[in-house]
Protein backbone atom coordinates (compact mmCIF):
# COMPACT_ATOMS: atom_id res chain seq x y z
CA UNK A 1 0.00 0.00 0.00
CA UNK A 2 2.79 2.69 0.80
CA UNK A 3 4.28 1.67 -2.93
CA UNK A 4 1.26 3.17 -4.34
CA UNK A 5 0.70 6.23 -1.88
CA UNK A 6 4.58 7.03 -2.37
CA UNK A 7 4.38 6.00 -6.13
CA UNK A 8 6.17 8.26 -8.36
CA UNK A 9 4.58 10.74 -11.21
CA UNK A 10 4.96 10.44 -14.23
CA UNK A 11 6.10 14.04 -15.33
CA UNK A 12 4.16 16.96 -15.80
CA UNK A 13 4.64 16.84 -19.62
CA UNK A 14 2.10 13.82 -18.84
CA UNK A 15 -0.77 15.79 -16.88
CA UNK A 16 -3.81 13.18 -17.24
CA UNK A 17 -0.84 10.25 -16.43
CA UNK A 18 -0.68 12.63 -13.09
CA UNK A 19 -3.71 12.56 -12.45
CA UNK A 20 -4.50 8.90 -12.69
CA UNK A 21 -1.18 8.45 -9.89
CA UNK A 22 -3.24 11.13 -7.90
CA UNK A 23 -6.00 8.67 -8.18
CA UNK A 24 -4.10 5.21 -7.05
CA UNK A 25 -2.70 7.07 -4.62
CA UNK A 26 -5.80 8.30 -3.17
CA UNK A 27 -7.27 5.17 -3.32
CA UNK A 28 -4.12 3.45 -1.17
CA UNK A 29 -5.16 5.94 1.18
CA UNK A 30 -9.27 4.86 1.37
CA UNK A 31 -7.57 1.50 1.43
CA UNK A 32 -5.31 2.63 4.70
CA UNK A 33 -8.49 4.29 6.20
CA UNK A 34 -10.77 1.01 6.03
CA UNK A 35 -7.60 -0.35 7.72
CA UNK A 36 -7.22 1.69 10.32
CA UNK A 37 -11.33 1.86 10.74
CA UNK A 38 -10.80 -1.81 11.03
CA UNK A 39 -7.92 -1.35 13.60
CA UNK A 40 -9.33 1.02 15.98
CA UNK A 41 -12.20 -0.46 17.74
CA UNK A 42 -10.17 -3.63 19.06
CA UNK A 43 -6.41 -1.78 19.40
CA UNK A 44 -8.03 2.10 20.09
CA UNK A 45 -5.20 4.80 18.94
CA UNK A 46 -2.11 2.68 19.00
CA UNK A 47 1.43 3.27 17.43
CA UNK A 48 0.02 1.83 14.66
CA UNK A 49 -3.38 3.58 14.39
CA UNK A 50 -1.30 7.10 15.20
CA UNK A 51 1.21 6.47 12.29
CA UNK A 52 -1.27 5.86 9.96
CA UNK A 53 -3.66 8.68 11.22
CA UNK A 54 -0.47 10.82 11.05
CA UNK A 55 0.08 9.61 7.29
CA UNK A 56 -3.12 10.55 6.10
CA UNK A 57 -3.72 13.76 7.41
CA UNK A 58 -0.25 14.56 5.42
CA UNK A 59 -1.28 13.14 2.31
CA UNK A 60 -4.86 14.83 2.44
CA UNK A 61 -3.50 17.93 4.13
CA UNK A 62 -0.80 18.34 1.05
CA UNK A 63 -1.07 16.06 -2.05
CA UNK A 64 -5.02 16.48 -2.25
CA UNK A 65 -5.29 20.06 -2.07
CA UNK A 66 -2.80 20.52 -4.99
CA UNK A 67 -4.87 17.34 -6.77
CA UNK A 68 -8.55 18.88 -6.33
CA UNK A 69 -7.37 22.17 -7.77
CA UNK A 70 -5.54 20.42 -11.08
CA UNK A 71 -8.82 18.89 -11.83
CA UNK A 72 -11.55 21.72 -11.23
CA UNK A 73 -9.14 24.57 -11.87
CA UNK A 74 -7.36 23.24 -14.55
CA UNK A 75 -8.50 20.40 -16.23
CA UNK A 76 -13.04 20.11 -15.61
CA UNK A 77 -13.00 23.94 -17.52
CA UNK A 78 -11.25 22.97 -20.53
CA UNK A 79 -13.48 20.24 -20.73
CA UNK A 80 -16.85 22.03 -20.07
CA UNK A 81 -15.38 24.55 -22.68
CA UNK A 82 -15.31 21.14 -24.87
CA UNK A 83 -18.53 20.19 -24.78
CA UNK A 84 -19.66 21.21 -28.18
CA UNK A 85 -16.00 19.10 -29.80
CA UNK A 86 -18.24 16.50 -31.85
CA UNK A 87 -15.62 13.84 -29.96
CA UNK A 88 -17.28 15.41 -26.35
CA UNK A 89 -20.20 13.05 -24.89
CA UNK A 90 -23.63 14.65 -24.40
CA UNK A 91 -23.25 13.40 -20.78
CA UNK A 92 -19.79 15.65 -20.19
CA UNK A 93 -21.45 18.71 -18.80
CA UNK A 94 -23.59 16.63 -16.22
CA UNK A 95 -20.43 14.39 -15.09
CA UNK A 96 -18.63 17.40 -14.37
CA UNK A 97 -21.73 18.58 -12.57
CA UNK A 98 -21.64 15.53 -10.80
CA UNK A 99 -18.10 15.50 -9.80
CA UNK A 100 -17.81 19.05 -8.46
CA UNK A 101 -21.14 18.18 -6.26
CA UNK A 102 -19.30 15.14 -5.14
CA UNK A 103 -16.53 17.09 -4.32
CA UNK A 104 -18.92 19.71 -2.18
CA UNK A 105 -20.39 16.25 -0.19
CA UNK A 106 -16.92 14.73 0.31
CA UNK A 107 -15.57 17.81 2.03
CA UNK A 108 -18.91 18.07 4.36
CA UNK A 109 -17.85 14.35 5.33
CA UNK A 110 -14.29 14.84 5.66
CA UNK A 111 -15.49 17.47 8.65
CA UNK A 112 -16.75 14.88 10.32
CA UNK A 113 -13.83 12.55 10.03
CA UNK A 114 -11.02 14.69 10.27
CA UNK A 115 -11.22 15.52 14.26
CA UNK A 116 -11.46 11.83 14.28
CA UNK A 117 -7.76 11.48 12.98
CA UNK A 118 -6.33 14.18 14.42
CA UNK A 119 -7.75 12.51 17.50
CA UNK A 120 -5.92 9.40 16.75
CA UNK A 121 -2.72 10.93 15.41
CA UNK A 122 -2.33 12.02 18.73
CA UNK A 123 -3.37 8.79 20.64
CA UNK A 124 -6.31 9.85 21.53
CA UNK A 125 -9.70 7.19 21.38
CA UNK A 126 -12.21 8.56 18.06
CA UNK A 127 -14.50 5.86 16.01
CA UNK A 128 -13.98 7.24 12.51
CA UNK A 129 -17.82 6.74 12.35
CA UNK A 130 -17.52 8.66 9.04
CA UNK A 131 -15.13 6.79 7.92
CA UNK A 132 -17.17 4.22 5.45
CA UNK A 133 -19.29 6.72 3.69
CA UNK A 134 -16.49 8.63 3.03
CA UNK A 135 -14.25 5.97 1.73
CA UNK A 136 -17.30 4.97 -0.40
CA UNK A 137 -18.32 8.18 -1.84
CA UNK A 138 -14.84 8.90 -2.71
CA UNK A 139 -14.31 5.46 -4.76
CA UNK A 140 -17.60 6.14 -7.12
CA UNK A 141 -16.18 9.68 -7.14
CA UNK A 142 -12.81 8.33 -8.47
CA UNK A 143 -14.72 5.94 -10.73
CA UNK A 144 -16.14 8.30 -12.96
CA UNK A 145 -13.13 10.17 -13.46
CA UNK A 146 -11.37 6.99 -14.31
CA UNK A 147 -14.19 5.56 -16.30
CA UNK A 148 -15.37 8.59 -18.28
CA UNK A 149 -13.78 11.93 -17.98
CA UNK A 150 -10.25 10.91 -18.26
CA UNK A 151 -10.34 8.49 -20.98
CA UNK A 152 -13.06 11.47 -22.70
CA UNK A 153 -10.23 13.83 -22.02
CA UNK A 154 -7.75 12.31 -23.67
CA UNK A 155 -9.97 12.63 -26.42
CA UNK A 156 -10.59 16.03 -26.21
CA UNK A 157 -7.26 17.59 -25.67
CA UNK A 158 -4.44 18.70 -27.36
CA UNK A 159 -1.12 18.80 -26.90
CA UNK A 160 -1.18 22.70 -26.02
CA UNK A 161 -4.01 22.05 -23.74
CA UNK A 162 -2.80 19.18 -22.15
CA UNK A 163 1.18 21.43 -21.94
CA UNK A 164 -1.10 24.22 -20.49
CA UNK A 165 -2.86 21.85 -17.78
CA UNK A 166 0.95 20.68 -17.40
CA UNK A 167 2.54 23.63 -16.93
CA UNK A 168 -0.49 24.71 -14.12
CA UNK A 169 0.24 21.28 -12.05
CA UNK A 170 3.78 22.27 -12.06
CA UNK A 171 3.38 25.73 -10.82
CA UNK A 172 0.69 24.65 -8.16
CA UNK A 173 3.67 22.90 -6.38
CA UNK A 174 6.40 24.73 -7.40
CA UNK A 175 8.31 22.70 -9.35
CA UNK A 176 10.35 24.11 -12.50
CA UNK A 177 9.77 22.00 -15.41
CA UNK A 178 10.22 21.42 -19.42
CA UNK A 179 6.90 20.74 -21.10
CA UNK A 180 7.61 18.40 -23.84
CA UNK A 181 5.19 16.46 -25.93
Amino acid sequence: MDLMINEPFPGFNRPLEVLRTCHRRLLACLERLEHLHAHVPEHGADATAQAAAQRLLHYFYSAAPHHHADEYEDLFPRLKRLGDHPASHPQLPAWLDSLTADHEALERVWARLEPDLLDIAEGRPASLAGAPEWVARYRRHLSLKEQAVLPLAEHLLDADQCRAIGEAMARRRDIEIECRA
